[in-house]
């Protein structure tokens, strides 16, 4: 029997994509204006977010290597024949399968739409040392250059599309949030919790958006001394009449995240747990105020530094206040150009979409133990920002 290394198979019809063809037209053309300019031939993507990116796949990677490699006339998924027919469904544009019958195919696959490029784009944030070899070795003689900073600022501006979806994902994330807080009560695990809010972001997404995948929505509900940690993942601790809680949700919809979190108190906050709290409501709001066009990340997160200065809670601060949104998750893709940190100096402009989340964490033994959250998600526009999330924060509300 003849094996290939690689092939093509267009099993059954073109899925419906979340955005227009045009939507991804647009993107490759805005690409290959920049190819263009830094004089690249061939970009051979290989993350999961720049993929979906400029193909609508998401691939799911299982130790397997997968990439986009877009031309000047070209874009082509490279998957594994493990999933045969569902990446071209998924794909805007073509798509090529290697096997795994003969050791490199992958190589071999990419290097039949490269061709003999002399100059090629990779991510090196996301290309590992192996791959980078093999990439090196398969294309002898071409340049192997850095291109994923200049996609990254491609991504910060979002389109019209993608604004109605991460929308929807905002409305979503309420929805989610709403269930957790009907679920929250004594003696509850934060998995049980946690899977109300999940179940429920699911299953609106399956409703509102049923030619999407649903998949890799998820919920982090955190209490007690588990909520010091943003990213802390959920237990089967069980509430506790004056837990300090943190819900946060995530729903993701055809990759694109987006996010709700929300400080809250089963029973009454004591005089310190209320004060930090307040401080913290209050730095979010001056936040809030601070996402326009024209203001400088580094300068929003002077001010704030400084209300919390005032407080004497700077020392308390965690992160950063804020970042961008789009194709990433928890697992992939970030866009470090766009986040509220002293270090970046990116100014805002009409298409970002940015969070204000600033967070306070008090170690435990002192009053007020805990982590203290709040988590808008704005869009800029050409005069002011428009804040999307509608899930009420602060005492006044989140008191259970």
């Amino acid at each position: 029997m003849q094996r290939p290394d690689f092939f093509t198979l267009h099993n059954g019809e073109k899925a419906k994509l979340p955005f227009s063809n045009g939507e991804y037209e647009n993107r490759l053309s805005a690409l290959r204006k920049t190819m263009a300019t830094q004089d690249v031939e061939a970009v051979i993507f290989t993350s999961m977010h720049n993929i979906a990116y400029y193909s609508g796949f998401l691939y799911c990677a299982f130790g397997r290597p997968y990439a986009c490699v877009v031309t000047q006339d070209k874009s082509v998924t490279i998957s594994a024949n493990i999933d045969l027919g569902q990446p071209w469904r998924r794909s805007f544009d073509e798509n090529v399968i290697y096997t795994d019958w003969r050791r490199d195919n992958y190589i071999r696959a990419v290097q039949s739409i490269v061709g003999n490029a002399k100059r090629i784009g990779v991510e090196f944030d996301h290309l590992n040392l192996e791959m980078h070899g093999k990439f090196k070795a398969a294309f002898d003689g071409a340049s192997i250059v850095d291109v994923a900073p200049a996609v990254m600022t491609l991504r910060m501006v979002k389109s019209a599309e993608e604004i109605v979806l991460i929308k929807e994902g905002a409305r979503i994330a309420d929805h989610g949030g709403e269930a957790i807080r009907s679920a929250i009560k004594e003696g509850a695990r934060e998995i049980d919790v946690a899977m109300a809010g999940r179940d429920a972001m699911e299953l609106e997404i399956s409703r509102s958006h049923p030619d999407s995948e649903v998949r890799d929505s998820w919920v982090w509900f955190q209490s007690g001394i588990n909520t010091d940690g943003a990213h802390n993942p959920v237990t089967t601790r069980k509430l506790e009449q004056g837990d300090i809680l943190s819900l946060n949700t995530f729903p993701m919809i055809s990759a694109y995240y987006t996010a709700l979190e929300r400080t809250l108190f089963l029973g009454e906050p004591d005089a310190r747990s209320l004060q930090v709290w307040q401080a913290n409501v209050e730095a979010h709001e001056l936040g809030l105020s601070l996402i326009k066009p024209g203001s400088k990340c580094s300068e929003i997160v002077a001010e704030i530094n400084d209300l919390f200065a005032s407080h004497d809670l700077l020392q308390c601060r965690t992160f950063g206040y804020g970042h961008s949104f789009g194709v990433l998750s928890h697992y992939y893709g970030r866009e470090a150009g766009l986040e509220l940190r002293e270090d970046i100096d990116t100014v805002l402009e009409p298409g970002m979409v940015v969070s204000i989340e600033p967070m306070l964490t008090i170690p435990e033994g002192q009053a007020g133990a805990g982590g203290y959250r709040e988590h808008d998600i704005l869009v800029v526009g050409e005069d002011s920002a428009e804040n999307i999330t509608k899930f009420p924060y602060g005492p006044e509300h989140n008191i259970c």
